[in-house]
């Protein structure tokens, strides 16, 4: 074990497996003694893995799949929605 391992390392690791694990973080706050979730923010990073899996959900702007149901009709998008001309 390193000589310049501290508590706090403890806490903050713990914290972050806790969270990996799914557990909401206002239980962590709690758990953790914390009167401000604030404080228990400051404890948490986000890891490579979650920002890898957060990254994978997004799509490609050329590669949708999911087409814009206003084009391709012959109608705008304010046709779409509703929006008429105010008659002059």
């Amino acid at each position: 074990m390193p000589l310049n391992l501290h508590a706090h390392q403890f806490r903050h690791a713990k914290a972050s497996h806790w969270l990996e694990d799914g557990i909401n973080i206002v239980q962590i706050s709690r758990l953790l003694g914390h009167e401000q979730l604030e404080t228990t923010m400051i404890y948490l990073d986000v890891s490579l893995e979650q920002k890898s899996d957060a990254l994978s959900t997004l799509e490609e702007e050329d590669s949708r799949e999911i087409p814009k149901k206003w084009k391709g009709s012959g109608k705008t998008l304010a046709d779409f929605c509703g929006v008429r001309p105010i008659a002059t």
